[in-house]
């Protein structure tokens, strides 16, 4: 059974950065998609970024293009959000999941971690 744990998320000033981690057990992660979405209070939950298995292939949603980035490391099972310049706006639970697609789709994929907050004030 695939177990996604996600870590890194905290409070930071508006203009900083942080840098999330999904750390992934069971299954072959290297097949798959790993994505980033967020949920803030009274929202609906909204794809961040994706990066294929291979890390040929990334997405962003346009509100985070050219702050953050994603990335992955197979041989240790992890998935990075770099997250830079920083908005109050940005706050939010911060999810990880993999899937066998590389897609905005929050549909297709599986698996999902329990979350991790992050806030950034004003």
């Amino acid at each position: 059974q695939v177990q996604l744990v996600e870590s890194g998320g905290g409070l930071v000033q508006a203009g900083g950065s942080l840098r999330l981690s999904c750390a992934a057990s069971g299954g072959t992660f290297s097949n798959d998609a790993a994505g980033w979405f967020r949920q803030a209070p009274g929202k609906d939950r909204e794809f961040v970024a994706t990066i294929s298995g291979n890390s040929d292939t990334t997405y962003y949603t346009d509100s985070v293009k050219g702050r953050f980035t994603i990335s992955r490391d197979n041989a240790k099972n992890t998935v990075f959000l770099q997250m830079s310049s920083l908005k109050p706006e940005d706050t939010a639970v911060y999810y990880c999941a993999t899937g066998r697609v590389t897609t905005r789709n929050a549909y297709y994929y599986s698996h999902w971690g329990q979350g991790t907050q992050v806030t950034v004030s004003s």
